[in-house]
């Protein structure tokens, strides 16, 4: 064939173009089933998603038995450890007062003296009827004597020697009731000196030189108070559910307002061991050392308890707490991850915990701050495992950068 001559293009066989054809079906196909695997693993994935967000994310803590009990703080009232109120047990005038309010005294001192002339006059006589009663009484013991010794002559009968003796015995009698009526008066004498029945402090004088005292037991006015201050007694009413609880010889703190910011130290001497009706309290008494003269009988104290822990109580926060028509109720998470609500009781409210009294056991995972909605074997994400699925997928992306 000459270069001059035409070249024609050989002619592709049917062959070819069906093999050709076939092939791109092929491919057609295999784009299409790509496409609608990619598609349906996206769903799937999207499903998975979906259901893996329906499931609620919960925060699970464990209950925790009480390892310190809490403080109780109550008011409480001070008073002297000893308290005397001096009255007159004679009538007549204050002569004079030796000591003023807040005087230290000790045993025995004078603190005033009484001037009483009715009963100057009243002893003065009983010691003149002594005198005539004891005279009498000589009298008829000398007439007895000789009418016994007549006796013995036949003088006299038995029956006047008896009249005579028997008048002895009546007015030696006489005598003695005048004897014991001197010495009651002159006792009543000795209470016109008035003097301390202890050492302590003088803390109320009621009474001035000339005034009128009428002698008292107690439902008079009263002249003088003396306390012992060193030493004062704390009254506090405990609830009666805490009660059991203090125990003699517990420690307690006493704050008060003139001293602020400064902790006394008071110890639980005893208990009334009765709940008074009206108020459903039981009377604790303490004792706090006031050698210092600090506290001052009569004031106001705030007293703080510390009440031991409970061995069996477990403790949860307040925010697990579920407050329904089903009563008061947590979720705890069992060990397959399901939902399973308890009854409980409270036994103490902390604020930002409470003590459980009954309805829960050591182990149990409670559900804080559960959302609503919430059944029975309903299953929950705890935010633990987002956490770690969260850190497990940061190590992933970390390993592909």
């Amino acid at each position: 064939m000459s270069p001059d001559t035409p070249h024609k293009p050989n002619p592709v066989s049917p062959r070819s173009l069906r093999r050709a054809g076939i092939v791109a079906a092929i491919v057609v196909i295999g784009v299409v089933v790509a496409g609608v695997a990619t598609r349906a693993n996206d769903a799937h994935k999207l499903k998975d998603w979906t259901d893996e967000q329906a499931v609620p994310t919960v925060s699970v803590v464990p209950v925790e038995r009480s390892e310190k009990g809490s403080s109780l703080e109550l008011p409480g009232r001070l008073e002297a450890y000893a308290r005397a109120p001096i009255y007159a047990r004679v009538s007549g005038y204050l002569k004079s007062w030796k000591v003023d309010i807040g005087a230290p005294v000790k045993a025995g001192q004078l603190l005033a003296e009484i001037e009483t002339p009715d009963l100057d006059q009243q002893l003065l006589q009983a010691k003149a009827d002594l005198a005539s009663a004891e005279a009498n009484a000589a009298l008829a013991a000398t007439t007895a004597k000789r009418w016994q010794a007549m006796l013995g002559s036949d003088s006299v009968s038995r029956q006047e020697v008896d009249e005579k003796t028997g008048d002895f015995t009546a007015k030696q009698a006489i005598a003695k009731a005048a004897k014991a009526n001197v010495d009651r008066i002159e006792a009543l004498k000795g209470f016109t000196r008035i003097v301390a029945p202890f050492d302590g402090m003088v803390t109320a004088r009621d009474t001035d030189v000339g005034a009128l005292i009428n002698a008292g037991s107690g439902s008079g006015p009263e002249l003088f108070v003396v306390s012992d201050v060193r030493k004062l007694r704390v009254y506090v009413r405990v609830p009666q559910n805490y009660a059991p609880a203090i125990k003699p010889g517990a420690i307690a703190n006493l704050s008060v307002p003139e001293y602020p910011g400064r902790v006394f130290q008071a110890r639980v001497e005893a208990s009334a061991g009765a709940v008074a009706a009206e108020s459903g309290t039981t009377l604790i008494q303490l004792a706090v050392d006031n050698a210092d003269g600090k506290l001052m009988p009569g004031s106001f104290a705030s007293v703080k308890l510390d009440r031991p822990a409970d061995a069996t109580a477990l403790r949860v926060p307040a925010s697990a707490l579920i407050f329904d028509d089903q009563g008061l109720r947590v979720a705890t998470l069992g060990p397959d991850g399901k939902v399973a609500f308890k009854k409980v009781t409270i036994l103490r409210d902390y604020g930002k915990t409470v003590e459980i009294g009954s309805g829960l056991a050591d182990g149990d995972r409670v559900i804080e701050s559960p959302p609503d909605g919430l059944v029975d074997g309903d299953r929950v994400r705890t935010a633990e495992k987002d956490t770690e699925l969260a850190k497990a997928q940061g190590r992933s992306n970390a390993k592909k950068a």
